[in-house]
């Protein structure tokens, strides 16, 4: 079993709904084509600079390599991932101006707001 989260680049005034709606998206497979918006570009640089998702053995994650679109990545984490991976991930987030999507307990959390 995994436990996902996925960030978002998102517009600042973006709900939880929109967030949602956007997963609910990505889950059908619904996914805007091209690069990397560079919050995401970046975030994605850093998280995996510490936990790769390419030749992962003993990384956090679940599902390799992780999924990568233009305005999100979505992390399936182990279910024995260490705190200190979780918190990285909610550090990295804020740090990039992202939200962060806890789909398990459909949570949206704005940047910062795990900082504050």
């Amino acid at each position: 079993m995994s436990f996902d989260l996925v960030v978002w680049a998102m517009d600042p005034g973006a709900s939880a709904d929109d967030v949602g709606a956007a997963f609910e998206l990505c889950q059908q497979g619904e996914h805007d084509d091209g690069a990397p918006h560079p919050r995401i570009a970046d975030f994605y640089a850093a998280v995996t600079a510490s936990y790769p998702d390419r030749d992962a053995n003993g990384s956090p994650w679940a599902v390799t390599p992780l999924h990568v679109a233009t305005d999100h990545v979505e992390m399936k984490l182990d279910e024995d991932c260490p705190d200190e991976v979780l918190l990285a991930v909610e550090e990295l987030a804020g740090k990039h101006g992202l939200m962060l999507f806890d789909p398990q307990g459909n949570t949206v959390y704005p940047p910062g707001a795990m900082t504050s």
